[in-house]
């Protein structure tokens, strides 16, 4: 990963847990730039958001802030394992609004993001300036939910730090050929934690187990009616060449409802792409740059 200068944070949830975030760039403030608030898939972290964060706040700028949501990261693992919901982590995601001093930004939400994106236009739509959906939309393919309930529950592990990049590879190769080895070992360092030498998934197990029960038949939520409501806001969807949990068909429909969304198709990707690599970090300084000069 690279050394992108960053500041750490640590402040309550409205229930007393305590949270983590990173910021990059200068602080939030009436006369800064409108800041960025990434948040990260569901057992993924902001270290995710790294390399992007520090280009963004470096070139341009701009106050970046990734977050670590309850039970992942270097945020504290919830007692209540009820706790992991979306619901609860988009409270979360006002809490840290409110510590920031953030009335409005642009938020980044790679899948699990996303849907909290789709609970944020309900619960406080002031909050959102613009949006960025990666690899999420209003319809969640169930092979693609099915694929991740398999691997984050599988057995096997990284027996070794030196392992860990070709273990990732193994599993999400296919998926992903665009990737070099550098980027298999930037996802190793951001997806687990050092423990007595060992690479560990940094994230609170019960998050992946609450999937086990998930089958074919399970009824996903609707999410058009949220989708619906971000129709004021500037949208951009990014859709991994190779994803499985969103389909073209639903972008199609994205797009006729959100004429205006930008759309980009993240080339040898799958779920969810790397951001930061050239062609989705271009697309997304493209969108910044169009949201500039609209205002």
């Amino acid at each position: 990963m690279g050394q992108g200068i960053f500041h750490e944070h640590n402040f309550r949830s409205s229930d007393g847990l305590l949270l983590y975030a990173r910021s990059y760039g200068p602080p939030p403030s009436p006369s800064a730039a409108t800041p960025i608030i990434c948040l990260p898939g569901l057992t993924r972290n902001s270290r995710d958001f790294h390399e992007l964060a520090s280009f963004l706040s470096t070139s341009r700028g701009i106050p970046v802030i990734a977050l670590d949501y309850r039970g992942r990261g270097n945020s504290e693992r919830d007692a209540d394992k009820s706790h992991y919901t979306v619901a609860v982590e988009t409270t979360d995601v006002i809490t840290a609004c409110a510590h920031f001093a953030v009335e409005k930004a642009i938020f980044i939400g790679t899948s699990r993001g996303g849907l909290i994106l789709h609970n944020l236009v309900d619960r406080a739509p002031s909050l959102i300036a613009a949006a960025v959906l990666n690899d999420i939309g209003p319809v969640i393919e169930i092979e693609g939910l099915l694929a991740i309930r398999d691997y984050l529950n599988s057995s096997a592990a990284s027996p070794s730090w030196a392992k860990a990049p070709g273990y990732l590879r193994t599993l999400h190769g296919g998926d992903f050929p665009v990737l070099s080895d550098g980027d298999w070992s930037d996802m190793a360092k951001a997806i687990f934690r050092d423990e007595d030498g060992i690479p560990v998934p940094d994230f609170d197990p019960a998050i992946a187990q609450s999937l086990r029960g998930l089958t074919r038949e399970t009824p996903l939520p609707d999410l058009w009616t949220p989708f619906d409501a971000m129709s004021q806001v500037s949208l951009m969807i990014v859709r991994g060449e190779h994803s499985r949990l969103l389909s073209e068909t639903t972008v199609r429909e994205m797009r006729r409802r959100h004429n205006a969304m930008t759309a980009f198709i993240a080339p040898g990707q799958g779920h969810a792409p790397l951001l930061h690599l050239d062609g989705p970090r271009d697309a997304i300084t493209a969108f910044l740059n169009d949201l500039a000069r609209s205002r």
